[in-house]
């Protein structure tokens, strides 16, 4: 057997073990497509519900957000954040008179907010709807006004589009709480308050103004508050929240 100088066998004579190393994405996919296959060949239900978060329209969110109420379990919670938001609603607010009493710190949005990320929007609507109408009932500060309801009724819906069936991230909170606070506590709570006490002497910009200095104010507590409790609620599961047929 000829060997050259350098100790290394010819060319002709090196033999290769017969290994063939794929390219590591090409593996990551095998292995990733493997365990799709395990996970819906032991686990078919979890795996369909899964799929169906993921392709879950706007128009399927409010549907299984009307099933969720067919459940005792979840009317009973659901009856008892709407009590809680009442309660908040007296109790855990203030006003704070350096801001001229433009801007009212409360609570009683937390309860609608978590409503949303449990049952969805439609619950949590109703729970702001009827948080301002039995509170007017049972404690009157003023004549009854309807555009208040209104406002609970939006919130409620806007954080259940938001944070239902999804995620709770700081983002997707960030979003929803935006979209409240601009299309509800600013522009329309405005023109609410321009209705009733403006009338022609107070300009709409003014109650505007107000509005705006008020969302700058509670911004950071509020998103903090709505990300650590709806993160919390997210992990809770009501038994059969949802009746399947």
């Amino acid at each position: 057997m000829k060997c050259f100088a350098d100790g290394e066998l010819p060319q002709e004579r090196k033999v290769y073990p017969a290994v063939q190393i794929s390219h590591p994405a090409v593996t990551l996919g095998h292995i990733i497509q493997r365990a799709e296959q395990s996970v819906r060949f032991f686990l078919p239900e979890a795996t369909t519900e899964i799929q169906e978060v993921k392709n879950m329209s706007q128009l399927k969110k409010i549907q299984s957000s009307l099933l969720e109420m067919k459940s005792i379990y979840a009317l009973a919670a659901i009856a008892m954040l709407l009590a809680l938001r009442i309660v908040l609603g007296f109790f855990a607010n203030s006003t704070l008179p350096f801001f001229g009493n433009n801007v009212k710190l409360s609570a009683a949005f937390l309860p609608i907010a978590v409503t949303g990320v449990m049952f969805g929007p439609i619950p949590a609507a109703i729970v702001g709807a009827l948080g301002d109408i039995l509170s007017c009932i049972i404690a009157p500060t003023g004549a009854y006004f309807p555009g208040f309801t209104i406002n609970g009724f939006i919130t409620g819906f806007i954080y259940g589009m938001f944070l239902y069936k999804n995620n709770v991230t700081p983002l997707r909170v960030v979003l929803a709480w935006f979209t409240n606070m601009l299309c509800v506590e600013t522009f329309l709570t405005a023109f609410w308050l321009y209705t009733l006490y403006g009338g022609g002497s107070t300009p709409y910009t003014v109650y505007l103004t107000a509005r705006f200095i008020s969302v700058a104010v509670k911004c950071i507590p509020e998103i903090i508050l709505v990300f650590a409790l709806g993160k919390l609620a997210g992990k809770i599961r009501v038994p059969h929240a949802i009746k399947r047929t």
